[in-house]
């Protein structure tokens, strides 16, 4: 338990940042230089090309901190132990803390240059300048290919963008380096059953609330494909 308070009082921390301080011009700011980028891993895809769905609704991106707040050297238990207190929580009144504390660890990268970049991704989103935040996350998975959430971040830009394959694989990244990512499972769910693929829609919802049995909207896009998927015979 005392892991548990630990992480919880990370959201605190967190939330205690105000926005995202001056107000600069992105497009003027320059990229990092070819000299430190890292390779990629390799891809973690193995769907078939995904059509565009008309009128798909993908989660809205959330604020995130100017710049990273250190990373606990603990990382992956406190996160383990988190996961596992939200496997179990109750109700969804017990689950948003778990919740609140679970996001602030994956947007921690262990670099500030990636935490701004990741900042000023989400403030070009915002502005709608999806275009901007592609290139910025384009950067961030380069300098950190083992980043959780900067696969996630940018699977929802690619989403924006038309491209839906590419959010498809970066979700299968992001799924890869955290498979209890429950945020990157229902971009994944909400993708797949939009574009028809409603067995597997249907699989990956029932993954997301073994993971995290209060997720919003979760048991009703259940209850709906159960009786598309299996009403059907399929």
């Amino acid at each position: 338990m005392p892991r548990l308070f630990i992480a919880l009082g990370l959201c605190g921390l967190l939330a205690a940042a105000g926005s995202f301080g001056e107000q600069m011009s992105a497009k003027a700011q320059s990229l990092p230089g070819a000299d430190q980028l890292k390779p990629l891993p390799a891809p973690h895809n193995d769907l078939p090309p995904i059509p565009a769905p008309p009128g798909a609704v993908f989660p809205s991106a959330k604020p995130m901190m100017p710049a990273d707040k250190p990373v606990p050297e603990d990382r992956e238990a406190l996160l383990s132990e988190l996961y596992s207190h939200l496997a179990q929580a109750p109700s969804e009144a017990e689950s948003a803390p778990i919740e609140q504390a679970i996001e602030s660890l994956w947007q921690q990268s262990g670099s500030d240059t990636v935490g701004v970049l990741m900042s000023r991704a989400v403030k070009a989103i915002n502005d709608k300048d999806d275009e901007l935040a592609l290139q910025f996350l384009d950067a961030v998975v380069e300098l950190v290919p083992d980043y959780a959430e900067g696969w996630n971040r940018r699977a929802f830009v690619q989403f924006r963008l038309d491209n839906y394959d590419a959010a498809v694989g970066d979700l299968r990244r992001a799924l890869a380096l955290d498979p209890h990512h429950y945020k990157a499972l229902d971009g994944l769910a909400r993708i797949l059953r939009d574009t028809g693929q409603k067995k597997a829609a249907l699989k990956a919802y029932r993954e997301i609330l073994k993971i995290n049995p209060n997720q919003s909207g979760a048991k009703e896009a259940i209850d709906e494909l159960s009786v598309e998927v299996e009403g059907q015979g399929i």
